[in-house]
């Protein structure tokens, strides 16, 4: 989400990246032995059907080069399967302050990059003084950190965390739980050569504050985020970024959680390093 168009956010030149009932089985148990028998062949069946869905989701997707994901169609022309679907392949073997980093100098690597970076800048780590210092120094390329620490440093200000419902050092009122998480849905490269990248992020975003006193609740959000990566130091870092909105998909019809709930939720379950 553009952080300068929710509530809470300050509008400034900056981007900040986050932000059935009964019987299911139809009485199987009750059946007698002629329908147990036909419940087993259809089970079968089932089995056969799924086996073969799997078989064609991940018919071409062994080839697990630096190309693979983002290739479009196969020499003939045909469409291949796997090009928007995950790798699987390890994205980084080491991490500096809890940020996934040494990425493959490859298109893939760009783009498990630009997940995971995507994911710290738009973290609640940011709204902390000392945590978003390094988050920046680990994720932003050395010609840009200083001005980009300094852009994030005036973003986040006293009056942005006092409009968020933060105390004044970025920490969440005694009894109540702060959200801000950034998820990746997808990626996509735009351009690319050896020594820059071009990547889009797709994400869904959860920003507010749980809790009973709260006068911003949790929210979900879609939005796509442009980031510009260079290859530095052996690794690829951030030289700038932006964000637009959606694509959206129609909201579910899941029943809204208590502030409960979502607190419990943020606290017991952590995040991910994702991989292209």
């Amino acid at each position: 989400m553009s952080l300068g168009d929710e509530p809470g956010y300050p509008e400034t030149g900056h981007t900040r990246t986050r932000l059935p009932e009964g019987d299911p089985y139809g009485g199987a148990s009750r059946r007698g032995g002629r329908s147990s028998s036909r419940s087993l062949v259809t089970v079968v069946g089932v089995v056969v059907l799924l086996i073969a869905a799997i078989a064609f989701a991940n018919r071409g997707g062994n080839d697990t080069s630096s190309n693979s994901a983002d290739t479009n169609s196969t020499g003939n022309g045909g469409p291949v399967t796997s090009s928007t679907a995950a790798s699987g392949t390890k994205p980084v073997e080491t991490k500096s302050d809890g940020i996934p980093t040494g990425y493959a100098h490859s298109r893939q690597g760009a783009q498990s990059a630009a997940a995971n970076y995507a994911t710290a800048l738009g973290s609640d780590g940011m709204f902390i003084t000392a945590t978003r210092h390094a988050i920046v120094q680990t994720v932003a390329d050395p010609g840009v950190m200083n001005s980009m620490q300094s852009g994030f440093d005036a973003d986040y200000s006293a009056d942005f965390l006092k409009k968020a419902g933060l105390n004044t050092d970025g920490t969440a009122p005694q009894g109540s739980t702060f959200v801000n998480r950034t998820l990746p849905a997808g990626t996509k490269v735009t351009s690319y050569t050896d020594a820059a990248a071009t990547v889009e992020v797709w994400c869904n975003g959860l920003f507010g504050m749980a809790g009973e006193k709260s006068t911003t609740p949790v929210t979900s959000n879609w939005f796509t985020i442009t980031m510009k990566l260079s290859w530095s130091g052996g690794d690829w870092k951030v030289l700038e970024s932006s964000q637009r909105t959606g694509p959206t998909p129609v909201n579910g019809d899941n029943p809204v959680s208590g502030t409960d709930e979502i607190s419990k939720a943020v606290q017991e379950f952590g995040g991910f390093t994702y991989a292209r």
